[in-house]
């Protein structure tokens, strides 16, 4: 069973959100709360995936999401927003966010969301992809420059990077490339060096940014789907 924790200070939203949730039969909403609860909420519930809202007075997302990563052994946690041009994404992604998620997200994909989070795959919705890709600050050379950390990687790294753009989890990326879960794993934490990136999130960015713009480097990834 999939554990929740739901932070929004909007009571109707959480409340829907937790219905929607908890209708799925693997998954449980345990808490959910607004930014003032967090630190206690995550010790007492240990959730495997935390929902959390930027935009909340008293205690704001940023602070929550630092309040959240300071535990040990810490849950996946997914940015919700509402806002097309909300300048705290960036800083959101830079102190470790696994996902970023507009509020409209319908509840198929919130619970997809959700799963693929719980698995330690991350998530982009198609349509935060542009934000965070757009507002993602410092992660390399200027918009249609190609980035000279990618000619870094070998050629599997680069398959690998195509796929953690994708939001796959090594298990997934394993099987698409049919390798272990943990030669996979190695790829990442070799792909995460070579580029100077703290996580997987911030891997998908540079990749989703390196394909639109044409970047990657022609691989034989097509041919293992």
């Amino acid at each position: 069973m999939i554990r929740v924790m739901i932070v929004d200070d909007e009571i109707l939203l959480r409340s829907c959100m937790q219905r929607i949730l908890e209708s799925e039969a693997d998954i449980e909403v345990p808490v959910a709360c607004d930014g003032r609860e967090v630190r206690e909420a995550v010790a007492a519930h240990r959730p495997d995936v935390v929902l959390l809202d930027l935009r909340m007075p008293e205690v704001d997302g940023l602070t929550a999401l630092e309040w959240i990563r300071a535990h040990q052994d810490p849950p996946a946690v997914a940015v919700l927003t509402t806002f097309l041009r909300d300048e705290d994404i960036a800083a959101a992604l830079r102190s470790g966010a696994a996902g970023f998620l507009l509020k409209d997200a319908t509840p198929q994909e919130l619970a997809d969301a959700v799963r693929v989070l719980a698995a330690g795959g991350t998530v982009l919705s198609p349509a935060a992809a542009r934000i965070v890709v757009d507002g993602y600050l410092g992660a390399g050379p200027r918009h249609g420059e190609r980035d000279p950390r990618l000619d870094t990687l070998t050629e599997r790294e680069q398959q690998v990077l195509e796929l953690l753009g994708e939001g796959l989890t090594n298990a997934d990326i394993g099987r698409r490339l049919l390798l272990s879960a943990s030669t996979a794993k190695e790829h990442v934490s070799s792909i995460l060096t070579k580029l100077g990136l703290a996580n997987r999130v911030q891997a998908a960015v540079v990749a989703h940014r390196a394909a639109a713009e044409g970047h990657l480097r022609p691989s034989a990834l097509a041919e293992t789907r």
